[in-house]
């Protein structure tokens, strides 16, 4: 079998744009959620989410180095977030520059809505104008693999293009593509991730509606709470992330920096609720134990796990149950990020896959915030209550279970 490893990433997140000012944030607790003041939320019952900072100073989300303003207006902010995030990847994977064979490197960026926000101002733009006005470039705003599609174009990468929209687990599934693609040898280097831009009135209304988002409108920064007693459900989030995969004989040819190996991958599906997760997390357990198959691995080897966690009722106890009976013994102990984030949905896996690679390059794991009243499951488990916590990370999991009762999971292992 092919060693894949990661080679290079970038971030557009609510707690920084930019892997090393999301990751500085992230370890200090610092919150990304925030009333929501870009359009009207009177008659919506959640108010608050967690958005990029757009502005110019460092750390700050300013697409308009990446993507020409003129260009923007052509693209949903989904694909733009994702722009951003795939240049910060393949700069520092030192791709822009690359005087090899592009038929050799593509691309697998996905979505788990797309352009909502578009469809749903060019809907009310139909209503008030009529369709006269409908722009030529609805379509391709709104479409999936646009992301995917303009990176491809903008770097010359012409290997396989493919986006993947699996709701929530879209943005591992990504990374479990790329990494197969390489493996197969269709290509030696994948440009993978996820982007997601749904805070809209549309999207907002939407979750709302199924009484999923937490309406804690009043204290944002400690609205999303993973396996607190007090949660009352997930934050929206907004932003991309994106990896650069890559055949680790190809990548130490060309001296290229080492992140991580990806080691192992699992996907399963609950078979269960459309947006239910099984209650005793067997699917989520399924794939846990199908990665650490695939990895050869056993549970007492893996030393942080991100949580998909994110801060609802279900979906908490769920996967806490089938971690603490998979990994019972261990001293692994696991983290929700989404606690500062919120929840990415197509894009959270491949943020939280980044998390993990850089837990193991620093020996670190970041905190769950918010964490004061853990529910009776916790027990003595550790999950990084509120503060980030020193620690050997030499093999790091990450979950992202969706919508239609879809699991992922994908192991990164320190390359030595």
């Amino acid at each position: 079998m092919k060693k894949i490893v990661i080679t290079g990433m970038g971030i557009v997140c609510p707690v920084g744009t930019g892997v090393d000012f999301a990751w500085a944030n992230l370890l200090k607790g610092k919150s990304g959620i925030r009333k929501i003041t870009e359009f009207d939320t009177t008659d919506i019952a959640s108010k608050i989410a967690g958005l990029p900072q757009r502005g110019t100073e460092p750390g700050e989300y300013n697409p308009d180095v990446v993507v020409e303003p003129k260009e923007q207006r052509k693209m949903d902010r989904n694909i733009v977030y994702g722009m951003v995030a795939a240049d910060e990847a393949i700069r520092d994977a030192g791709l822009i520059d690359y005087d090899g064979d592009k038929t050799r490197i593509g691309v697998a960026i996905g979505s788990g809505i797309g352009g909502l926000s578009t469809i749903a101002d060019t809907y009310e733009d139909i209503l008030q104008h009529g369709t006269r006005f409908v722009s030529p470039f609805f379509v391709p705003k709104c479409v999936i693999n646009m992301t995917s599609g303009n990176v491809s174009i903008k770097y010359g990468f012409m290997g396989p293009n493919i986006a993947m929209a699996t709701a929530c687990a879209t943005g591992t599934h990504s990374i479990i593509e790329g990494a197969s693609i390489i493996e197969r040898g269709d290509a030696d280097i994948m440009v993978c991730g996820g982007t997601e831009a749904a805070v809209c009135r549309l999207g907002m209304t939407g979750f709302s509606a199924l009484r999923a988002l937490s309406t804690r409108n009043d204290d944002p920064e400690h609205a999303s709470r993973p396996w607190d007693q007090e949660r009352d459900g997930f934050v929206m989030g907004e932003g991309a992330g994106v990896l650069v995969l890559e055949e680790y004989e190809h990548a130490k040819a060309r001296g290229a920096k080492i992140y991580a190996e990806v080691a192992g991958s699992g996907m399963t599906a609950d078979a269960h609720h459309i947006t239910a997760p099984a209650p005793d997390g067997e699917g989520g357990k399924r794939s846990m134990e199908m990665a650490l198959r695939s990895a050869g691995l056993k549970p007492s080897d893996v030393d942080y796990i991100n949580a998909h966690g994110t801060s609802t009722g279900l979906g908490d106890v769920g996967e806490l149950v089938a971690v603490k009976e998979l990994f019972a013994g261990t001293d692994v102990c696991m983290s929700s990020t989404k606690s500062m984030t919120g929840h990415l949905l197509g894009a959270a896996g491949a943020i939280e896959a980044i998390f993990c690679a850089l837990a193991i390059r620093d020996n670190i794991v970041p905190p769950t915030m918010n964490l004061e009243n853990p529910i009776e499951e916790v027990g003595d488990f550790n999950l990084v209550p509120n503060q980030a916590q020193k620690k050997t990370v030499d093999v790091a999991l990450s979950n992202s279970f969706g919508f239609g009762g879809t699991n992922a999971s994908v192991i990164l292992k320190r390359v030595k």
